[in-house]
């Protein structure tokens, strides 16, 4: 009897110890709980460690971290009427569990299907380059529906990617053809577009090359011009003052006609000294002659003060040099044609013989005017 009584007291402990393991739950910290109490939901628990009636209450976990579904590939007709096959991945979260458990029974199958169908909708109202280009605005557009869709079931859609489009075979090689003519346009323009700048860029080297080079040579020109400028200022007012330094020295010294008609006739000397028959002088002979016959009066008045009024002096100063006559013309001219030959003194008078078109001239003192009154000269030292 004794030992009937101690198995039972084992029996009952063992299960008393089975009994409150039963009771003894532990959520998780990505979980919650939700307590079911005869079948009722009496309540959501947090994480941690839990103590339920067994037989009575029971407690069922939701994962409440975000969980990935993928859409299997579904065929698409697009508004261009091109046949693709569409896949895609949805990412969601729960954030209900009560309304998880108990609005929907299946929810992956529940939102699988529901990406397909507006899968067909979206791509549907696009062309295939738009579906292509445009990945990120289906995106955007299925997530808002399925979030809109889902939110009674406890569920935040939190975004929808969409993996691949594919075309058909011919549609893909088409694809292909039109892409190379796209590159090889672009090869094209772009080999264009640098030759293009090149020769830009050439030209513009070149102009600015001759641009240089023209401003090269007017700088030059300008040095040039500037450097022949100061030369000729420098020469003539070289000339200037030379001149001013004569005039100055005719000035102080008292020098008068005389000397200058002596100079003058030096000057037809050295003129009637080269091989040229014909001498060009100036046209007014008048005064010169004047002068001349001045001087030849002043030469005989010196030649009888000092050589005895004797006509030799005259014939030897007239055998030093070479004999020059003019021949006037009656019309005006600016210059007179004058014959200088060189002849040994003739004899008797040691005129010079003159030769050319015109007839002889008669004699000096005939076609010289009369000579001005000429100052005394001047007595030579030591008289």
């Amino acid at each position: 009897m004794g030992s009937l009584f101690l198995v039972l007291l084992v029996i009952i402990f063992i299960m008393l110890i089975v009994y409150v393991a039963m009771g003894v739950k532990i959520v998780h910290p990505y979980q919650k709980g939700v307590v079911e109490q005869l079948g009722r939901y009496k309540g959501t628990v947090e994480p941690g460690l839990r103590l339920i009636y067994p037989f009575v209450q029971r407690i069922r976990t939701v994962d409440m971290r975000e969980q990935v579904i993928d859409v299997p590939p579904q065929e698409v007709i697009t508004e261009d009427n091109v046949a693709v096959s569409v896949d895609a991945v949805i990412y969601f979260e729960p954030t209900d569990p009560r309304r998880l458990l108990y609005n929907i029974s299946n929810f992956v199958l529940a939102v699988t299907k529901l990406a397909q169908t507006n899968l067909r909708n979206v791509i549907g109202e696009m062309t295939l380059d738009e579906a292509f280009t445009s990945r990120e605005r289906v995106n955007v557009a299925l997530r808002e529906i399925l979030d809109d869709a889902t939110d009674k079931w406890g569920v935040r859609v939190v975004r929808v990617e969409i993996q691949r489009i594919d075309p058909p075979q011919d549609v893909m090689h088409a694809m292909h053809e039109q892409m190379k003519a796209e590159r090889t346009r672009r090869a094209v323009v772009t080999e264009a577009e640098g030759a293009r700048e090149a020769a830009v860029t050439r030209a513009e080297g070149e102009k600015a090359a001759a641009i240089l080079q023209a401003e090269g040579q007017a700088q030059a020109t300008r040095t040039r011009a500037e450097a022949e400028q100061y030369q000729k200022e420098v020469v003539a007012s070289g000339e200037a003052e030379a001149i001013r330094s004569v005039y100055s020295a005719i000035a102080t010294s008292g020098t008068d006609d005389r000397v200058i008609a002596i100079k003058y006739l030096d000057t037809l000397r050295d003129m009637a000294d080269g091989q040229a028959t014909k001498i060009f002088l100036p046209a007014d002979m008048s005064a010169t002659m004047g002068s001349i016959g001045g001087i030849a009066e002043l030469f005989k008045g010196d030649g009888g003060n000092g050589n005895g009024g004797s006509r030799g002096g005259t014939t030897t100063a007239a055998t030093a040099r070479p004999s020059v006559r003019a021949s006037r013309r009656t019309e005006p001219s600016l210059v007179d044609t004058v014959t200088v030959t060189e002849e040994p003194p003739a004899v008797g008078e040691g005129q010079a013989a003159v030769r050319g078109n015109n007839p002889p001239l008669p004699p000096q003192h005939d076609i010289l005017p009369p000579p001005p009154a000429a100052p005394p000269p001047s007595t030579p030292p030591g008289h």
